[in-house]
């Protein structure tokens, strides 16, 4: 008898599945150790001896996988953002990328996906969210970022072990469609530069026009940068939205931007991670002389501005040598539109502009990808976006389309044709 239990004992962490005195079935499973050293054992019970062998057996597949929940907290999906955001986060990206993960949480996910159980979300919660989100007003765009923000925080948690998948990667991200881009005519821009000639920093907006610089790399760009003789910028710096706190000893009851005894909290500019972001464009001629033009009238603020000059080396600066408020810059923006008669659009379009521009310029691909900063992985498809195929090109392509199928004279006739109908 002694020799047959020694054959039947079950090894050290081995599964154990057993009928408890409760007339229910029980597993228990060995899945690693707790933070005090002892064996992490997991308990599951089910109604019949089929069930807990599932139960166990697929706890054995999570230990194999290293996906099984820690044990601690039962964190909820409230609890687990709000860490996430404050506590993460916060601390490994970048300002503007904290304040969009911070306001998605706070205003969208928390209120309406906070009450879960983290391990019990599932996609289908997600999609349900997403479409009351849109139904109750918010657009697609707002819906597809919340999105991308529950993926990256439900990520971390994978990463942690604190849920075994990521539901955010099954779910279906709102559908978003694509915004055509429509860059300004040559018409628009030269009306656009005479407009600007008339303002303090005009060469901002010839910047954007001709370089295509995003907002934040053409108001952080330093002179130091700037090489007029050899004739070309580097791209190192990208300004940042300024945040305020209340500097007021008593509550002065406006928004701490609104505060007049504001303090700001946030550092001026970040320099520019990514390789491709980091960037050296070279000067067409008219621009180096716009520049050198510019420098003259900043050294002319200078001294007008005396003791109260702020020597930071900003190229675009306020009177006082101060960095541009980005919010500013948008509103001038959107001024300079309305002066020169020019359609309203995005200060992003002027960026489109000169993408387009240089893509119907033939410049190679590795050129047009370098001056614009994108990304190698998807320089294509970005360049995809920006090429405009307009009226006469349209035509120019169908000249050459009838010329080859049905010879010159017979295309032109045809061309005619359609033109009287």
């Amino acid at each position: 008898m002694e020799e047959k239990r020694k054959r039947t004992r079950q090894p050290n962490g081995a599964s154990t599945i057993y009928l408890g005195k409760d007339g229910k079935w029980h597993g228990r499973v060995t899945v690693g150790v707790r933070p005090d050293g002892k064996p992490d054992r997991r308990h599951v019970e089910r109604k019949t001896r089929a069930e807990v062998t599932e139960a166990v057996r697929e706890l054995e597949r999570q230990r194999k996988d290293g996906t099984v929940r820690k044990v601690g907290q039962q964190w909820t999906v409230k609890t687990w953002l709000e860490h996430w955001v404050e506590n993460i986060a916060k601390k490994y990206v970048s300002e503007n990328s904290y304040d969009g993960y911070e306001v998605d949480v706070r205003v969208h996910l928390v209120p309406g996906l906070g009450a879960h159980k983290l391990e019990r979300l599932e996609p289908e919660h997600l999609e349900e969210f997403y479409s009351r989100m849109q139904k109750n007003g918010s657009a697609a765009g707002t819906a597809h970022h919340v999105h991308r923000t529950i993926r990256v925080a439900l990520s971390e948690a994978v990463r942690r072990g604190h849920v075994p998948k990521n539901v955010a990667e099954i779910a279906k991200a709102p559908r978003l469609e694509e915004e055509e881009i429509e860059p300004y005519t040559i018409q628009e821009i030269q009306s656009l530069l005479l407009e600007a000639s008339k303002l303090r920093n005009s060469a901002r907006w010839v910047i954007a026009l001709a370089l295509g610089l995003r907002q934040g790399e053409a108001l952080g760009l330093m002179w130091e940068d700037v090489y007029l003789d050899a004739g070309y910028i580097r791209i190192r710096k990208n300004r940042l939205r300024p945040k305020y706190e209340h500097g007021c000893t008593e509550p002065c009851g406006r928004k701490p931007g609104y505060c007049r005894q504001r303090q700001q909290i946030r550092r001026e500019y970040k320099n520019t991670k990514s390789r491709a972001g980091r960037r050296t464009i070279g000067l067409p001629g008219p621009l180096i002389k716009l520049l050198q033009k510019h420098q003259e009238e900043q050294q002319r603020d200078r001294r007008e501005a005396g003791d109260q000059w702020e020597d930071k080396g900003y190229v675009f600066a306020q009177p006082t040598g101060g960095p541009l408020i980005p919010n500013t810059d948008y509103h001038l923006w959107k001024q300079l539109l309305e002066d020169a008669g020019v359609r309203d659009g995005r200060l992003h379009d002027a960026r489109h502009t000169a993408g387009t521009v240089l893509l119907l310029l033939r410049v190679p691909d590795v050129v047009v990808d370098a001056i614009m900063g994108w990304e190698p992985g998807g320089s294509a498809r970005m360049r995809a976006r920006y090429m405009h195929v307009t009226g006469p090109q349209l035509a120019t392509v169908a000249q050459q389309v009838g010329d080859a199928l049905w010879g010159a004279s017979e295309a032109e006739e045809e061309a005619a044709r359609i033109a009287q109908a």
